[in-house]
């Protein structure tokens, strides 16, 4: 049985690795594709880890426990730090919107154009 919760753990630990190195890039794809594999290898890693502690075997080591502490830690302050890239640039899209919209050319309910006979080009940017 403690080979089933090393195996969990080793799994966990990879998957953990890998969306970490996502994250820091801010592969927001990537890291949301493992999001299935994370989860399956959390509910592994749970299930193994409650059979071991309910039949009163010892469970992992301290630099196991620790490794996987360490990347979860991380795993959350990339996360928050890919969710907030990600709400500055939702921030930037959505104060552009209502400037590029005062600018584009209207129709009345004829169907006729009503203003500008075209709508300005708008540049977004942002930078991380």
């Amino acid at each position: 049985m403690t080979q089933a919760l090393h195996a969990a753990a080793a799994t966990l630990a990879a998957i953990l690795t890998e969306e970490n190195a996502a994250l820091a890039t801010l592969d927001l794809p990537r890291a949301a594709g493992l999001t299935a594999a994370k989860r399956a290898a959390t509910d592994a890693f749970t299930a193994a880890h409650a059979r071991l502690a309910a039949s009163g075997s010892p469970t992992l080591d301290a630099y196991a426990t620790i490794h996987l502490r360490d990347l979860a830690a991380e795993n959350r302050r990339l996360l928050n730090r890919a969710l907030a890239t990600q709400a500055r640039v939702l921030d930037i899209i959505a104060q552009a919107v209502p400037r590029a919209s005062t600018q584009a050319p209207r129709y009345n309910a004829t169907a006729t154009l009503v203003g500008r006979a075209r709508a300005l080009p708008v540049a977004i940017t942002a930078s991380a």
